[in-house]
């Protein structure tokens, strides 16, 4: 019997306001996206657009927001921010990695003005309601 191995393409991205160009690498040891944190330990990324908007349209500063399409270079696993602890499974496709992200390339499209809205209330009251930690 012989067996045929068979390779799907997988695209991933990385919402957030820094300004990198194909190439750059996204590495641990800077802070958070969303809070004023200690750096992070591992580096977050996604395989859904509508989760990496969300990422670029909710982070910190007043910086242009991108989303980047990004290439793990190591080990990826779940990212247990939102994997079972807020929703079952993992929906939104979310992962995180202790090794960078190359850039590959930029694209954005963002949410409607009430949809973000809204999102940043949920955020504002999350904040107030608990630590919101972001591990």
């Amino acid at each position: 019997m012989s067996f045929v191995a068979t390779v799907f393409a997988q695209s991933f991205f990385h919402g957030t306001r820094a300004d990198l160009r194909p190439g750059d690498l996204i590495a641990v040891g800077f802070p958070s996206n969303f809070t004023e944190a200690e750096p992070l330990s591992w580096v977050y990324f996604t395989a859904t657009l509508d989760a990496a908007i969300w990422g670029a349209e909710l982070a910190v500063g007043s910086a242009r927001e991108r989303i980047y399409v990004v290439e793990p270079t190591g080990d990826i696993v779940d990212d247990p921010n939102v994997t079972d602890k807020k929703f079952a499974g993992n929906p939104t496709r979310s992962y995180r990695s202790r090794a960078p992200l190359r850039v590959v390339a930029e694209d954005w499209q963002g949410h409607a003005p009430d949809v973000l809205a809204k999102m940043r209330e949920n955020i504002a009251r999350v904040r107030v309601e608990g630590p919101g930690i972001i591990d």
